[in-house]
């Protein structure tokens, strides 16, 4: 039953879990389903102490689940259910199938499902009847689930950065196998046009090791046509975007430009649903780990926990605030697109956190350290925008 929880979206716990507690008089049963690439274990908890019974498995296409609800309705006389599966690399189908036919239906974090310590037997039979027991009690975790409009953006903007990743190992590649042969530009900045110039000047004594070398060129080549051709898809489709306009306006902060602005607004939606800053804060796991016992109180490092992808280019991002306060051209001409309340929480972030970098640096602390605190702070304001931008009310301290 375990799946990867690397790509879950935000948590939006108060506002599914509001609904789902209204509800919870009114649910005849909770159905667990442990959910494959093939198939669909089935379980059902009825309202009551009684223990899940096992349904079997079902394949795991529309048709079968379409065929699975209208029975459980039948037997339940058509009071509404709910169902409950872990978020993974199956997606959302299940959710959307389930939720237009009128039953509720709960996308669980699979990180956050409470383990029993001395459980050492796993099968899928088993899995279901734990999801359909712990969604009776209430003990299971829902996660947010994008609209059909959000995960297609989220799926342009991962497409991206794979490709960025794709170019750098290219990159990489074609690096290690000039320096093995002594040949090492003495130029300043690589990968620019003067670099590929001085690339074509490149010569192997012999004919294989040339061909070696035009093939890794051609790579990289192609590998940052790709990036450009997605950046490009990028922009194309931002106009029609329903977060369009908080793409611009969290574009007024320094660092954040139209793939960070649009990298999180993907990955996390709406960010003003979060109930204050420090709540989106933990959600990213840039807070301290902590263990604490009695009297004694330690903090290591960040935990790391929640989207990885936001966590990532937020840290990109405060990098650029290791310079003085300032308004450049580029973020003067993006921040006049956005309201004057968002310049001036913009302005104002970028003066706390420059001299937040210098004061921390100034203390001996690796930039590693520093650059992930600025990220934290960084967080809050762009909480802050958002909230601003979305007309919702927030409170004066975006980064509490």
């Amino acid at each position: 039953m375990k799946q990867s929880n690397a790509t879950q979206p935000a948590v939006d716990q108060r506002a599914i879990a509001e609904r789902l507690n209204a509800a919870s008089d009114t649910h005849a049963a909770y159905i667990g389903l442990d959910v494959h690439q093939a198939s669909i274990s089935v379980a059902i908890a009825e309202a009551g102490r009684q223990a899940p019974e096992s349904r079997g498995e079902i394949p795991n296409d529309p048709k079968a689940i379409g065929q699975l609800i209208r029975q459980l309705s039948q037997r339940f006389e058509g009071q509404p259910l709910l169902f409950s599966y872990e978020a993974g690399p199956c997606g959302y189908g299940v959710y959307h199938q389930v939720q237009l036919s009128g039953h509720d239906c709960e996308v669980v974090a699979p990180s956050l499902i409470p383990q029993r310590a001395g459980d050492r037997v796993k099968a899928d039979r088993r899995d279901a009847q734990m999801l359909a027991r712990l969604s009776r009690s209430g003990e299971l975790t829902p996660v947010w689930v994008p609209t059909p409009e959000q995960e297609a953006i989220r799926d342009l903007t991962r497409a991206r950065e794979d490709m960025k990743a794709i170019e750098l190992k290219a990159r990489q590649r074609l690096g290690a196998f000039l320096l093995r042969h002594g040949k090492v530009y003495p130029g300043k900045s690589k990968w620019g046009q003067a670099h590929f110039r001085w690339l074509e000047t490149v010569r192997f004594d012999t004919p294989v090791q040339q061909i070696v070398l035009e093939e890794y060129v051609d790579a990289v080549k192609d590998a940052q046509r790709r990036v450009a051709g997605l950046e490009e898809q990028m922009e194309a489709a931002l106009p029609g975007w329903s977060l369009a306009a908080v793409v611009e306006a969290v574009q007024a902060m320094r660092g954040v430009s139209l793939i960070t602005a649009m990298t999180v607004l993907a990955e996390l939606g709406d960010i003003s649903r979060f109930d204050s800053p420090r709540q989106l804060m933990a959600y990213l796991g840039l807070v301290p780990s902590e263990h604490s016992s009695g009297g004694s109180r330690r903090q290591g490092g960040i935990t790391k926990t929640g989207n990885g992808h936001v966590r990532r280019v937020l840290v990109e991002a405060a990098w650029s605030y290791r310079f003085p306060a300032r308004k450049t051209r580029i973020i003067q001409r993006r921040a006049e697109k956005t309201s004057p309340a968002v310049q001036a929480i913009a302005w104002e972030a970028q003066k706390r956190l420059c001299g937040r970098y210098h004061r921390l640096a100034a203390t001996g602390k690796v930039a590693q350290q520093v650059t992930t605190a600025v990220a934290r702070e960084l967080a809050g304001f762009l909480w802050a925008i958002v909230c601003e931008a979305m007309s919702k009310p927030h409170g004066s301290r975006a980064t509490a």
